[in-house]
């Protein structure tokens, strides 16, 4: 059971509903928006309200604007996508709060929606300001979270607002928790983790915190030439990160002591310098001045066998430099195993996210996190404050 209440625990008829949603989304030419998948990834909250007689206040950032209002960072460009999206007037406010606001919000018919103005244009917005939240919070009712990008982040519209008015997990969030607690908590076997990217140190408290739950570790990307090092193998110029080699050789004796298989790159595809438009080379063993970029094809091959036996696999981070072409071969093959994988496939955000939408797979894996950031502390065991925040389903 959901232990966390969410929207449809509350009665938002007649009532003003604040949601805290991620449209954390590109600006492409002349401001429009660039990719909507976040904008989409919120709607079946924001109908379900809609059509339930609430009045809708949306609120969100959009980049870094360090508390300060830039001018490419307004919320206009959202606020028209997401109209013509719903089909229905959006009234994007000039503010985050004030009389001004209150007026827009205060205007709202039954089923209307109003989007705040960028949340980080206001400084307290990211220090968890008490008077923002009193300030957002005396505008509604209710607070639904349906933002988990940015559930990770202790703001104030994140974890001050619910203190104050109580908080309800929205459809997305709800989503993510389900998979990613069932992954965690009770996964079909075998549970498989696949974790690569450039730095180790991001994915140690993964590793650590998912020792005791998986039945196979897949590595590749950067990380997985510290590991290959601390083996004793040749990695010439790879990336090996030297402050993290004796934590790397605990971590092979811990999983060698627990049975865990923990699979290394069998062959790579290397080349001479960190660059675009290399020759690459595929070899098993790194000669000294090349570096490896790539898993290479028979790594490639072990992997998707062991994938495709998966009861319940996680993703996070790719297996190479899958931007470039020369280098993309490794990911490509992960993402395309995991979109044949008849067990729970799940996409851990970030980078990993980017390279299975480079293959055209998204809709082929179970789920796809919308938080790489949130999605790597639930991974490491952490408690996110914005899920902390929203309130206990026996509490009402």
């Amino acid at each position: 059971m959901f232990a966390k209440r969410t929207l449809e625990d509350l009665d938002p008829s007649g009532k003003t509903v604040m949601v805290r949603v991620d449209f954390n989304v590109p600006l492409g030419e002349g401001g429009k928006v660039a990719d909507d998948t976040r904008i989409r990834a919120a709607l079946p909250t924001i109908e379900y309200l809609r059509k339930a007689g609430a009045r809708l206040v949306l609120m969100s950032h959009l980049g870094r604007p360090k508390g300060q209002v830039v001018e490419s960072m307004r919320m206009a460009p959202v606020g028209k996508r997401l109209g013509e999206l719903l089909e229905a007037p959006v009234a994007v406010t000039p503010d985050v709060t004030g009389p001004e606001v209150k007026a827009v919000v205060d205007g709202l018919a039954a089923g209307g929606v109003a989007l705040l103005e960028n949340l980080r244009f206001h400084p307290g917005e990211t220090t968890n300001d008490t008077e923002l939240a009193r300030a957002l919070a005396s505008m509604a009712d209710l607070y639904v979270n349906d933002a988990f990008g940015t559930c990770h982040r202790a703001h104030a519209s994140v974890v001050g607002v619910p203190a104050i008015l109580g908080g309800a997990a929205g459809y997305l969030v709800m989503k993510e928790l389900e998979y990613f607690g069932k992954a965690l908590d009770t996964p079909a076997e075998p549970f498989i983790a696949i974790l690569g990217g450039a730095k180790i140190a991001d994915k140690l408290p993964v590793i650590e915190n998912l020792l005791d739950k998986v039945n196979g570790l897949i590595i590749g990307g950067g990380m997985a030439y510290t590991f290959l090092k601390v083996r004793g193998e040749s990695v010439g110029n790879s990336m090996v990160e030297q402050d993290f080699l004796e934590k790397a050789e605990e971590i092979l004796k811990t999983t060698a002591e627990r049975g865990v298989p923990f699979h290394l790159p069998e062959d790579h595809v290397v080349a001479e310098r960190f660059a675009e438009d290399v020759h690459a080379e595929v070899v098993t063993e790194i000669p000294d001045g090349t570096m490896g970029l790539d898993i290479g094809p028979v790594t490639t091959r072990t992997c998707s066998r062991i994938i495709a036996g998966a009861g319940t696999v996680v993703w996070n981070g790719p297996m190479g430099v899958f931007e470039w072409e020369a280098f993309r071969k490794g990911t490509e093959g992960i993402a395309r195993a995991m979109a044949g994988c008849s067990g729970t496939t799940i996409i851990g955000g970030g980078d990993s996210v980017a390279a299975i939408k480079l293959c055209g797979v998204e809709n082929e894996v179970s789920h796809v996190s919308t938080g790489g950031g949130a999605s790597l502390e639930l991974l490491q065991g952490k408690e996110l404050p914005g899920i902390a925040a929203i309130s206990e389903r026996d509490s009402i």
